[in-house]
């Protein structure tokens, strides 16, 4: 396998803890160097323990990796991801890729001057594979989400719908060919000062109708979808990892006890990896379907302000 990649995780909050931890456990990785330049003492207290070092400049940090993690808030995903590209290095990106679809071009744009692979971390989509629900050889024909979270101080740089909602648009694109046509939606203003709670139906161009509810502000957590087909309706708890399926086609009960679904951000990271080496053709998630995903996010956010 050759040398290890040499991972750094931009940002030393939560999901740069996660991914660091990641890289640091990773077969054919490590992890080097933690950039936290608004937090230095925590980017310290992430990487020494795990084996790497903390840095405070972004090109005294790049030099130190061989691929990057974008971990900082989703406002500032789009300076990390260019200047890691511009270095030649391969970037894993939190979701969302970026919060405009100018940022997301820019991205896509230079990580293909650069060739380089760039993945997003929709890792909903390994649950969704290892159920076998992109083996089921239908389209579907309607979608119902609620994705509910309790109030939390992370991501109020973004709507609920960039937080939260966004996994069920990529989940709902991923499922489907078609193309989205409509969006109409509602929300309300909370805490944060935006979208802290949203309700959005989006109806595609072959009548494919999906809706999504999420909120930030509910008393529990509430991870759920019910997908219909022309043979049958599959609904799906996220939490309890249970669903029940009448389509006829076989999914997999016991999908919740693959080592893939146990970690699905190391799956995620995993495959990035695997891009990067080429022993994978892609990541689990490109840049252009993180791209879609964001589109169609937008779309919804201006839904909600048409209804303001």
């Amino acid at each position: 396998m050759g040398e290890p990649l040499r991972g750094g995780v931009i940002g030393a909050g939560v999901f740069g803890g996660h991914h660091a931890r990641k890289y640091a456990g990773a077969k054919g990785a490590v992890l080097s160097a933690v950039l936290d330049t608004h937090h230095p003492d925590r980017a310290a207290a992430l990487a020494v323990p795990l084996g790497g070092r903390a840095f405070h400049k972004i090109d005294e940090f790049l030099e130190a990796c061989d691929v990057v993690t974008v971990a900082s808030p989703a406002s500032a995903h789009i300076e990390g991801a260019l200047a890691a590209l511009k270095a030649g290095k391969p970037v894993y990106i939190e979701k969302p890729i970026a919060i405009s679809l100018d940022g997301a071009d820019k991205i896509m744009a230079e990580a293909a001057r650069q060739n380089l692979v760039v993945a997003c971390g929709h890792q909903e989509r390994v649950v969704f594979e290892a159920m076998g629900l992109f083996d089921i050889p239908e389209q579907p024909l309607s979608l119902e989400s609620i994705r509910h979270g309790t109030p939390s101080e992370r991501s109020l740089d973004v709507s609920v719908v960039l937080d939260l909602m966004i996994h069920d648009l990529d989940l709902a694109l991923s499922l489907s060919t078609a193309q989205p046509m409509a969006v109409e939606g509602e929300g309300t203003v909370d805490f944060s000062g935006g979208w802290d709670q949203a309700r959005a139906e989006v109806t595609f161009d072959d009548g494919f109708t999906a809706v999504f509810d999420s909120s930030r502000m509910a008393l529990e957590r509430k991870r759920s979808m019910k997908l219909v087909y022309p043979s049958g309706e599959v609904e799906i708890d996220f939490i309890s990892r249970k669903f029940r399926n009448t389509t006829g086609f076989a999914l997999n009960e016991d999908y919740a006890e693959a080592p893939a679904v146990k970690d699905t951000l190391a799956t995620s990271v995993e495959g990035f990896l695997a891009a990067v080496r080429g022993e994978a053709p892609r990541p689990i998630v490109t840049a252009q379907e993180a791209a879609r995903a964001l589109d169609l996010a937008l779309a919804v956010e201006r839904a909600l302000e048409d209804r303001r």
